[in-house]
């Protein structure tokens, strides 16, 4: 990603733009007065929070990106701009050498060529005779045309040189073909076709910039069933997550991001709505690939098949960063390796088992409601694992218990959380219907080599109550002014930016907007909730290190004590969750009550007793105020916080 891209990744159109124009919200975009020309009548002037672009369709009839914006406003050349947006947005400059710059624009000749072949391919599905049983699989397959379209999928004629002469012919050098992994290299000397009468998919980062492709054959025993484009400057199989472009907004909006096995997968549970789904497109998940879903979310379910092929491939995806598992021996379920990468990134990473033979896109084909409950059941991988290794073997088998013992407690050791470790020794003892002290000491006599535990091991009542009391009730600060309710809330969302999602939620189920930095009065405290709400609204990077690294200096010491005011504040998220959203429904309320107060005021000293436009006003103010009364009690409804 080079400077520009990341300045415009990192803020956000309407944000900027909004400092200057006040924008209302009009479907998807929003609207506002050209602050270029003189028009106050008729709101002509766009902003495009997908594209990040603006255009005026009145007198002006200009547009352009946030650059164009800055420079049109402030006068400026492009090096100033980009100086501006730079500094507002934390990225460093750099120049790029020679060599970098070079490949650079070869990165772009190669993505133009991918994207002129998924023109290619849909071209050969929708308009040739020959890719007609194309078609036909994918409708069999209950994909519409919509999707078809959406997800750029194609056919590859079934010939050598179909695509070699057809790129050759507009312009495209052979070596630029090798490079894109469009063509094979003979061992005899010459090229080829790498994709034939296949159905092809077209394969994009996070960004949506092309890289490569997948396609499945359409032969009945044609191997392999599924082929991808090879190892190429733009395409890192092990890094890439096929849908991440069209699932990274859902993922980070849900808080959670759910796993599927292929292309086809992630296609019909996007068409039916769960927008949500990625996949390693058949590889073992990488580290690399988790720390892309962990940008967005800490919650990941994979949801894997669950017959013979499935099984191996849950056992695979189950392996990071090893090798991929094509020989013929039986796999080894290194759960500990994704424990030990869950603790790492502290995620959440869950399993949820599909009925035996069954796709995810034959579930959610047949009844989208089975796809949420399998969804809703996914299990901790310790619960997986304990009821995988445990299915139909005889329980009362001494040996077989040691075995699954054996499995287990090495999981239950690697958990970092005390109390979950007693949790699952608990639950693995009532399961084999042995003393949990038994558990405690390995096959060979030794001791469990865990965290500390109570005597007996077990944790006594009392002290277990202790700690719940002490989780349910944070320490939290005094609410004695409007400023510190505002630190408050800024502490909790520094630290849990993505509690922005459920707050939002709640928000707008009471009634009321969203979360705006104009909810804040300290313009200090504005500048912090702007940067928050960036944070969390870009796709690249987890939201707070991007906070981290896009405060503007001037900030540093303001969001340092802010920080410190709030250290004490315990990681219970339903409790913190209550006073966010109890706190921002008092600050709304005391500038609504203060707002009021000035307009009554105003009324009172007016000469003209029938001022229409202040009376106005204050009825709607006095309406908010009541909606505001109304929502603080729904801080107690735990379905409006997390639904």
């Amino acid at each position: 990603m080079n400077n520009i891209e990341e300045i415009k990744a990192r803020i956000d159109a309407v944000d900027l733009i909004g400092e200057t124009v006040q924008l209302r919200r009009s479907g998807k975009n929003y609207s506002g007065f050209c602050p270029f020309h003189d028009n106050r009548r008729t709101p002509a002037f766009a902003v495009f929070p997908e594209s990040g672009t603006w255009r005026c369709f009145g007198q002006c009839n200009d547009g352009g990106d946030i650059f164009k914006f800055i420079m049109k406003k402030e006068g400026w050349d492009f090096p100033e701009a980009l100086r501006f947006l730079a500094d507002r947005a934390g990225v460093q400059l750099q120049k790029f050498t020679p060599e970098q710059e070079a490949q650079r624009e070869e990165n772009e000749r190669l993505r133009d060529l991918l994207e002129d072949a998924v023109t290619f391919f849909r071209h050969h599905l929708l308009k040739t005779e020959a890719g007609k049983p194309a078609l036909q699989y994918l409708r069999d397959r209950s994909l519409t045309d919509e999707t078809i379209e959406t997800w750029g999928i194609g056919y590859a004629p079934d010939g050598y040189e179909f695509g070699l002469r057809h790129f050759t012919e507009r312009g495209y050098a052979v070596p630029d073909l090798i490079a894109a992994g469009m063509v094979t290299e003979r061992d005899s000397g010459g090229v080829y076709d790498r994709f034939r009468n296949r159905v092809t998919f077209a394969i994009r980062d996070e960004r949506g910039r092309m890289t490569g492709f997948g396609a499945r054959t359409l032969e009945k025993d044609g191997l392999p069933k599924y082929l991808n484009s090879p190892q190429t400057e733009l395409f890192d199989k092990g890094g890439i997550l096929y849908g991440m472009d069209q699932a990274g907004r859902s993922i980070r909006q849900e808080e959670q991001a759910v796993v599927v096995e292929g292309y086809m997968d992630v296609i019909a549970l996007h068409q039916a709505g769960f927008n949500n789904a990625v996949s390693p497109m058949g590889t073992a998940l990488t580290e690399h690939q988790l720390q892309l879903l962990k940008r967005r979310t800490k919650k990941m379910i994979l949801a894997l098949d669950a017959d013979a092929a499935g099984n191996r491939a849950t056992l695979r995806g189950l392996q990071l960063a090893r090798e991929t598992f094509d020989r013929a021996t039986e796999l080894a379920f290194d759960a500990r390796g994704l424990l030990r990468q869950e603790s790492r990134l502290q995620a959440d990473i869950r399993i949820a088992m599909l009925p035996e033979g069954q796709d995810p896109d034959d579930v959610v084909n047949r009844d989208p409601d089975e796809w949420r409950r399998i969804i809703a059941n996914a299990r901790p991988i310790v619960a997986h694992v304990m009821e995988a290794v445990s299915a139909g073997r005889d329980l009362d088998d001494p040996k077989t218990k040691t075995e699954i013992a054996a499995q287990v407690m090495p999981l239950i050791n690697d958990l970092p959380d005390a109390f979950e470790r007693d949790t699952y020794l608990q639950r693995l003892a009532r399961f084999l219907k042995v003393d949990e002290r038994t558990l405690l000491t390995d096959s060979r006599g030794g001791p469990r080599a865990a965290g500390p535990r109570y005597r007996g091991g077990r944790a006594p009542r009392e002290a277990v109550d202790r700690q719940q009391r002490a989780e349910a009730s944070p320490a939290l600060p005094p609410v004695d002014s409007t400023r510190v309710l505002e630190v408050f809330c800024l502490g909790v969302l520094m630290r849990n930016p993505n509690f922005i999602y459920r707050l939002n939620r709640a928000l707008q189920k009471a009634g009321l907007h969203r979360l705006s930095p104009h909810d804040f009065q300290d313009t200090g405290h504005q500048s912090l909730a702007r940067s928050i709400l960036q944070a969390v609204d870009q796709d690249f990077d987890v939201p707070e290190q991007v906070l981290i690294g896009s405060l503007p200096l001037t900030l540093h010491d303001q969001a340092d004590e802010i920080l410190a005011r709030t250290a004490d504040l315990l990681k219970h998220e339903v409790r913190l969750l209550e006073e966010l959203f109890v706190n921002v429904i008092e600050i709304r309320k005391r500038n609504v009550e203060q707002n009021l107060v000035h307009l009554k005021f105003l009324l009172e000293d007016a000469q003209s007793q029938s001022d229409g436009d202040l009376r106005q006003e204050v009825s709607q103010l006095s309406k908010i105020k009541n909606l505001l009364d109304l929502a603080r009690p729904l801080a107690r409804d735990r379905t409006i916080l997390n639904g």
